[in-house]
């Protein structure tokens, strides 16, 4: 056995693992089900047990066991094979090799201002990008997989003639990146069971008609997530982050205004348009440096990210999975902006009947 030391699977546990392992899990050869005591073991026991109805006869694996999780999600593996996009739709130039090229070339000061033409063509590939989230977003429930939502959403973007501009951007395997509990973002779909009591953000990009759209949200799995204060405050304050920073769009208002939280600082908003991350780059903590200012025809994206704990992150072996390096829990919220010629156009706004939304925050105790 490794001497690497081992997280608690228990929900929320900071405590190291001892010996004691899953008796269900040893018996499924599904690895790496530690605990720190049978106390924690039998307290996780309703949410823990719901990983065996699928994950068993050694079908599935967590394919980095001696990797030191930070918290209790775990990658489960194989992947599915990549989801095939017809000819007969568009492509972006990394589709094949990879390499967004055309993006790496962009200078990082030029911001492009989009004419009419250009609008409407971000309209509707915004239009298609919520329709897409919408139906995945549906999906959720304790019990499915986040590989079964990349199956929803690819099919919703076939459908839509539009190629999911996540699959293969820099080798990425999936058409969107689902994100539960401690991961950041870029979370990589696989074989995990939703379960309830989780949180889980679905990011999802399109590109259509050669422009891209780019929106996400994070969402309550289940009536436990709904009856927890913490992620509640966590999920709701962020969702405000994000409204509080679009009301701050119009002409002249500089890009460094928006940022004016302790937030996740490695990932901010960008630019967006005929590629997928061109300039202007859009910090959303206080005190940045950002240059430029907002102009009539830009388009481009905000999306905080809090986290209740640290907002320090770490990477899983897969080299895209971004996790809070303290295993707390982490929201985050995005919408896809044209600015106007009096204030902004939320290009990629929540529908009347759209899957989510606000409830409201628990009052602290005194």
């Amino acid at each position: 056995m490794s001497d690497t030391k081992k997280q608690c699977c228990g929900t929320d546990c900071d405590n190291e693992a001892g010996t004691l392992q899953c008796p269900t899990c040893l018996k499924q050869d599904i690895k790496g089900s530690y605990f720190c005591s049978q106390d924690c073991f039998k307290r996780n026991w309703t949410t823990h047990k719901a990983m065996h109805k699928i994950q068993n006869a050694g079908q599935f694996y967590n394919p980095f066991p001696t990797y030191p999780y930070t918290g209790s999600v775990r990658p489960v593996y194989p992947l599915s094979p990549r989801r095939p996009v017809p000819n007969t739709i568009k492509h972006p130039d990394w589709a094949v090799t990879g390499i967004p090229k055309r993006e790496m070339r962009l200078s990082r000061t030029k911001i492009d201002i989009l004419d009419a033409k250009g609008q409407e063509a971000m309209r509707k590939v915004c239009r298609l990008a919520r329709e897409v989230l919408d139906i995945t977003a549906a999906a959720m429930k304790p019990g499915v997989t986040t590989d079964y939502l990349d199956e929803i959403c690819h099919k919703a973007c076939m459908e839509r003639e539009s190629y999911p501009s996540p699959l293969n951007y820099n080798n990425f395997p999936k058409s969107l990146c689902t994100s539960p509990n401690e991961v950041v973002c870029h979370g990589i779909p696989d074989q995990r069971v939703l379960l309830d009591g989780d949180i889980l953000n679905l990011d999802i990009s399109l590109y259509h008609g050669g422009y891209h759209a780019d929106l996400n949200e994070t969402y309550y799995i289940g009536d436990k997530a709904k009856a927890d204060p913490d992620s509640i405050r966590l999920i709701e304050t962020t969702r405000q982050a994000l409204d509080m920073a679009i009301a701050l769009i119009k002409p002249g208002v500089p890009i460094r205004e928006f940022g004016g939280l302790v937030v996740v600082k490695t990932w901010g908003g960008h630019g967006i348009n005929t590629e997928f991350h061109p300039p202007p780059w859009i910090p959303h903590y206080a005190k940045n440096k950002a240059v430029g200012t907002c102009k009539p025809g830009m388009t481009f994206t905000i999306e905080p990210i809090l986290a209740l704990g640290s907002s320090q992150e770490v990477y899983w072996p897969d080299d895209w999975t971004n996790v809070t390096v303290d295993g707390k829990r982490t929201a985050q919220f995005e919408h896809t902006m044209l600015v106007t010629e009096t204030g902004v156009e939320v290009l990629t706004a929540r529908l009347e009947n759209s899957p989510g939304g606000p409830i409201p925050i628990p009052e602290v105790a005194k």
